[in-house]
């Protein structure tokens, strides 16, 4: 019974773990309003936005807690170094409090991680002290490439390693969550993202190790918790 309990105290804070996303292409700002109202409805711990959206969603949130993350290089990270630098500032000066960029992947197969290194710590100082969490896209790496990527994002000096834009061949997946824990340890924070749908999951990769979930079904989840025992 009191594992029970607390299984069941710890899946009702699942809010403070989600990263309330919308990142489709056809995302509407109706829709963005949409999403700012539910993750205050939630108290969820940010919405996770697309750049151009950063103003209006900055506008809705700030009289609340709830963040406001932005995508930078998104979904394929194949901008130039000054593009994601730009763009990334960009989002800071309009009120984003935490970019989510994608790593340059073709740069990374390509044996130049001096400069994926290079590219990361120069975005991570162009935002000051807002949180830089870098998406690795772990569906396209190998376990030898992830433990390589999530090195480079540990001493390019960013705050969390991201598994996934959700727009690859695939999403997060436990066996790579505990791969990248196992490595990183606690010198840097894991974002889980992609194809998380349910509390179960949810709470599978928070036991795994992740500091924050991505996911555009944040209220279903929350709305299943309601239905529970207690």
């Amino acid at each position: 019974m009191k594992n029970l309990k607390a299984k069941h105290k710890f899946m009702t804070s699942l809010n403070t773990f989600i990263d309330h996303t919308l990142l489709k292409a056809s995302a509407t700002p109706e829709d963005i309003l949409k999403l700012c109202s539910e993750a205050q409805l939630y108290n969820f711990h940010a919405v996770c936005v697309n750049s151009c959206y950063v103003h209006l969603a900055s506008n809705l949130l700030k009289e609340s807690d709830v963040k406001v993350a932005a995508t930078v290089g998104f979904p394929l990270g194949a901008v130039s170094k000054k593009g994601k630098v730009s763009e990334a500032k960009r989002c800071v000066k309009e009120g984003a409090d935490e970019i989510d960029m994608v790593m340059n992947l073709g740069f990374f197969k390509g044996d130049l991680q001096k400069s994926v290194r290079e590219e990361i710590s120069a975005v991570k100082k162009a935002i000051d002290d807002a949180v830089l969490k870098v998406i690795i896209e772990t569906c396209e790496l190998s376990p030898s490439e992830i433990k390589m990527a999530c090195s480079i994002v540990i001493k390019a000096g960013a705050d969390f390693v991201k598994t996934s834009t959700g727009f690859g061949t695939g999403g997060a997946a436990l066996e790579d969550v505990r791969l990248i824990k196992e490595y990183v340890g606690e010198e840097i924070m894991i974002k889980a993202s992609g194809g998380i749908r349910s509390a179960p999951s949810a709470m599978q990769f928070i036991e795994a190790g992740v500091h924050r979930i991505g996911t555009s079904s944040g209220v279903s989840m929350m709305e299943s918790l309601k239905k529970t025992p207690q």
